[in-house]
């Protein structure tokens, strides 16, 4: 199974970083892995909603750029479809029975996804009704990925 994770934003933390490196590492049993971070669009605070979707426009018209024609793409967005890990371990396996071989993750910037990548998406999946910031969301999704792996091997895990 091969995974890109497409993300809007650099992660500047040391600590998301290092949990970010060692779910990476702990991934690599299971799967290719590969990152492609995007750079976010510059923005003062108070944005008008014409703003708002300029923004949300280019940062899509960046990850677009980025899916690969073969990929089923996930996007990770609010109001997606909210499953349990072991869910989220059965939509990966059912994808890997299916053919599917290589699976785009989706996070988008502060302000979301534009509606062309939402379009593009094949499956919406949230983790939470709750906004997380979005360089957490990278370390989240790993690790929730990690343990998908771990079950669908039969694996225990409980870290």
């Amino acid at each position: 199974m091969n995974i890109s994770i497409i993300s809007v934003g650099k992660i500047k933390e040391k600590y998301l970083k290092l949990g970010i490196e060692e779910f990476s590492k702990r991934l690599s049993k299971y799967s290719k892995l590969e990152f492609i971070e995007l750079d976010d669009e510059k923005c003062p605070e108070n944005l008008s909603e014409k703003d708002i979707l300029i923004v949300k426009e280019k940062e899509g018209n960046k990850i677009l750029s980025k899916i690969k024609n073969n990929s089923y793409v996930i996007a990770l967005a609010i109001d997606g479809k909210n499953l349990s890990s072991e869910e989220l371990a059965e939509k990966i396996s059912s994808l890997a029975v299916s053919g599917k071989s290589h699976i785009t993750f989706v996070i988008g910037g502060s302000l979301g996804l534009s509606d062309d990548v939402l379009k593009r998406a094949d499956y919406k999946l949230s983790f939470s009704k709750m906004t997380f910031p979005h360089q957490l969301m990278k370390l989240i999704l790993l690790e929730q990925v990690y343990r998908a792996f771990r079950i669908n091997n039969n694996e225990p895990y409980h870290k």
